[in-house]
C-alpha cells in the first residue's frame, strides 16, 4: 500500500495537479465523462490493486454532477481491489443542512455522508467543514483541515494597523475568536437573522468596537454575498474604516460577483477549495492556494504520520 496515486473528477482537476506537483508524482490516470443521456462514466485507467489512493473533488458547482461523480469514482477504485481510499472534499456541498431545524425537512450533510461511506470509501479529508458535527455523521476517519494558518499568514504579513476581526455571525465567532488569536487583535461579532430559506439576512446589531479601524470579517464560505454586503454595510456604518473579508470556500453563486464589485470591501482573500475563474477572477478577490497543505496532508496519511502536527504552533 506503499505507493501513492492520486485521482481526480471534474470539480477541480487543478487544484489536484497542484496537489500531484506538490507530492512529485504523476497525476492518476482515469477516463470521467458524461453520455449523451447524463450517466456518468469512469474507467480507472491504471492499475490500483493494493495501493494507497485518493479522490479529489469538491462538492461544488455543478454540485449534484461532482457528487455523482465523485459516488462513481470511489466505486470503480473499490471495484479495482484498491487496498484504501480516501475522498478527498476540499469544499463538503450540502454542509449548511446538517441539522433538522424546521419540520419534515432532510439532514442532507448526513445523507451524503451516507453515501460516501456506502460507495466505498475507507476515509474523509476535508477543509473547514460548515459544521464540526458534521464529522459525526461518518463511521470512517474523518481528517478536517483548516485554511485558518494560512489566511491568518496573509493578513499577518500585510501588517495592517488598528486591525479588528469580526465574526460575520455568532455562528463563526469561534473561528474568529482564533484568527483574532493569532493576528492578536480585538473582536467583533455581527449579530443577524436569516429570512426563511431564502439566500437573505437581515443584519441587526454588532457587537464590539470598530470605530475608527479597519475591520476584517471571517467566514467559512461566500455564497451569493448578500450576507458580505450587509455585514460590510453595517460596519462602515458604524465608523469603520476599510473592510477586508476573508473565507474558505469561495461558492459565488447569482449575483455574487456583481455585489462585490459594487461593494466598497476593499479585498476578499479566498482559498481555491472551489475554482475561481471566468467572471469570478476579480481584481479585489484573491486566491490563496491550498495544494501544499492538501498535499501535505496526503503524504502524512499515506506515510502514517500525524495530521495534527501540521497546525501544532
Amino acid at each position: 500500500m506503499d505507493e501513492l496515486k492520486v485521482f481526480s473528477g471534474n470539480g477541480h482537476p487543478a487544484l489536484t495537479q497542484a496537489i500531484c506537483d506538490y507530492l512529485d508524482i504523476p497525476l492518476g490516470k482515469c477516463e470521467v465523462f458524461e453520455f449523451s443521456n447524463e450517466n456518468i462514466f469512469v474507467r480507472i485507467m491504471e492499475n490500483v490493486r493494493q495501493r494507497d489512493t485518493f479522490v479529489v473533488q469538491p462538492i461544488c458547482t455543478p454540485v449534484n454532477r461532482n457528487l455523482v461523480e465523485l459516488l462513481i469514482m470511489i466505486d470503480a477504485l473499490k471495484r479495482a481491489s484498491a487496498a484504501r481510499i480516501t475522498a478527498v472534499i476540499p469544499y463538503y456541498g450540502y454542509g449548511r443542512t446538517d441539522k433538522k431545524d424546521q419540520p419534515r425537512v432532510p439532514i442532507t450533510a448526513r445523507l451524503i455522508a451516507d453515501l460516501i461511506t456506502v460507495s466505498g470509501a475507507n476515509r474523509l479529508l476535508t477543509v473547514d467543514l460548515h459544521a464540526p458535527q458534521i464529522q459525526g455523521f461518518f463511521n470512517i476517519q474523518v481528517d478536517e483541515l483548516t485554511a485558518l494558518n494560512i489566511l491568518s499568514r496573509y493578513f499577518k504579513d500585510k501588517d495592517i494597523d488598528n486591525l479588528v476581526v469580526v465574526a460575520t455571525d455568532i455562528g463563526i465567532s469561534k473561528r474568529a475568536r482564533d484568527m483574532a488569536e493569532k493576528l492578536n487583535t480585538p473582536l467583533a461579532i455581527v449579530e443577524k437573522r436569516r429570512v426563511g430559506n431564502t439566500d437573505e439576512a437581515e443584519t441587526l446589531n454588532i457587537i464590539g468596537d470598530v470605530e475608527g479601524m479597519v475591520a476584517l470579517t471571517v467566514d467559512d464560505e461566500i455564497d451569493t454575498a448578500g450576507s458580505l454586503l450587509g455585514v460590510v454595510a453595517a460596519l462602515k456604518e458604524r465608523g469603520a474604516r476599510e473592510v477586508y473579508s476573508c473565507c474558505t470556500h469561495p461558492v459565488l453563486s447569482n449575483q455574487a460577483i456583481s455585489r462585490i464589485a459594487s461593494c466598497p470591501v476593499k479585498e476578499v482573500v479566498v482559498c481555491d477549495t472551489i475554482p475561481v475563474v471566468g467572471e469570478k477572477k476579480l481584481d479585489k478577490i484573491t486566491v490563496l492556494p491550498l495544494a501544499p497543505l492538501l498535499g501535505e496532508a496526503i503524504r502524512r496519511i499515506n506515510t502514517g504520520q500525524s495530521i495534527g502536527a501540521l497546525f501544532a504552533e
